[in-house]
């Protein structure tokens, strides 16, 4: 069924439009060219500033500043919109599949039905990891932390793959763009069987991503494991939600990394490592912990109350985005995700479940809120989701890399295949003590 299209209007620059700054103490003018986006804001192009007036341009945590130009992610977080090289991404939850996602963020279009065969093939062939690899693991503390393992560990495919670490070379980068795909699956799923103390699973080339996933994950030795389709449209539609989202922190993270010339091995690590941060990749884990902490459903008035309450810490985790100011797009599809989960497993009468239900529905009727539009987020729904099938807390920022890997690499890719791309160097602002002359310790 197609889906009707948002609004968007297409961004246009009159000719040689410009910017003029203007600096008051001196009465010097400064023209800055001005660049049109297809979609979004229009940007003052400051790359001369410095350079022609000795003037820096201070944006603390870049919120006004656009860093590259990209032709990969769109989002409108007013209109709650994103899109992947111009698809929405609710038209490629509901129709497409992450491999095929994948290759759309790789290539900048959908695959024909033998491309996409041919590209599946080629990341489900190379999803085993060497023999050797799984000794790594064994240096790692039994309890440590899942994501500790995948920040070494896919730093550590750099030892074993170095042939293909040569970024000048277009092959060498396709070969590592690929591996890279293929193994964060079996590598995410080994950290998650480390944690819990039991075997290594081997993937399956019968299986589909998710599938061969969820197959890693939760099958043991001992017995059969079959993953039911419910469940691994699941994992693919969350993969699928997570896959890229423009110039957030990690993306800027592996952005950076590869502007040295990095291999790419270590700039997905460098991803992984920001995206362990609470504020980032642990955002779903929050929302989850703070359902367990309100408990029971007769409590929820007491934590929206503290919510609405400017001295009171509490914050209801899951509602409202950094960027979506309108319901966030992604967790329209995770929320039917999540109740098509419950039904098959049979959850629905399960406290918790019960509670964030009831949660999301008070939340969302209640004007305090809707007037602040902090409607429920990916977060919020994805946190439920995996907790639905079967992920301990410590796995949720791991799932979260496994699906923005795809948005790391792709990036990577375009940022060195960018001929104008350099080398990093964001300014400052220094504020520190000014020059003085050096005391001998004799004299302190």
């Amino acid at each position: 069924m197609t889906r009707e299209l948002p609004e968007l209007p297409t961004v246009s620059a009159a000719p040689n439009e410009k910017a003029t700054i203007r600096f008051q103490s001196d009465g010097r003018e400064l023209e800055l060219p001005i660049i049109s986006p297809t979609h979004g804001p229009k940007t003052v192009d400051i790359s001369r500033l410095y350079r022609e007036t000795g003037y820096f341009a201070h944006d603390p945590g870049f919120l006004s500043t656009s860093s590259c130009q990209s032709k990969l992610t769109f989002i409108d977080g007013d209109r709650g919109i994103l899109l992947h090289r111009g698809y929405s991404i609710e038209d490629l939850a509901q129709d497409s599949n992450y491999l095929e996602v994948c290759y759309l963020l790789l290539n900048g279009r959908l695959p024909s039905r033998q491309e996409l065969a041919e590209f599946e093939n080629v990341i489900t062939r190379h999803t085993m990891v060497h023999e050797q690899f799984k000794t790594f693991f064994s240096g790692y503390r039994r309890d440590a932390h899942p994501m500790a393992l995948m920040v070494g560990t896919v730093g550590a495919l750099s030892a074993f793959y170095h042939d293909d670490t040569d970024v000048t070379d277009p092959r060498a980068r396709m070969i590592a763009t690929h591996r890279i795909v293929a193994k964060m699956p079996t590598i995410c799923a080994m950290a998650y069987k480390y944690s819990v103390g039991q075997p290594f699973v081997y993937p399956r080339n019968d299986l589909d991503y998710a599938a061969n996933f969820l197959h890693m994950c939760f099958s043991v030795p001992a017995e059969p494991y079959d993953v039911h389709p419910i469940v691994a449209r699941a994992m693919d539609r969350f993969l699928i939600l997570h896959a890229d989202h423009e110039q957030n922190a990690s993306t800027a993270t592996v952005r950076i990394a590869g502007s040295s010339q990095a291999n790419p091995y270590a700039c997905i690590a460098a991803g992984v490592a920001c995206l362990w941060g609470p504020a980032h990749g642990g955002a779903n884990e929050a929302a989850l912990r703070m359902l367990m902490e309100i408990g029971t459903k007769d409590r929820i008035g007491e934590y929206l109350a503290r919510a609405k309450d400017k001295n009171d810490p509490f914050r209801l985790m899951g509602f409202g985005h950094r960027v979506y100011k309108n319901y966030d797009p992604r967790a329209r599809v995770l929320r039917e995700s999540f109740h098509e989960v419950l039904e098959y497993l049979g959850k629905q009468r399960e406290p918790l479940f019960e509670l964030a239900m009831e949660l999301e529905r008070l939340a969302t009727e209640d004007d305090y809120f809707r007037e602040r539009k902090l409607f429920p987020n990916v977060d919020f729904y994805s946190g439920i989701t995996l907790h639905a099938l079967g992920f301990p807390l410590a796995m949720f920022p791991a799932l979260f890399a496994l699906g923005r890997t795809i948005g790391w690499i792709s990036q990577w890719k375009e940022m060195i295949e960018d001929e104008n791309q350099r080398i990093a160097r964001p300014r400052q602002l220094y504020v520190g003590a000014p020059i003085h002359p050096y005391v001998p310790i004799t004299e302190r």
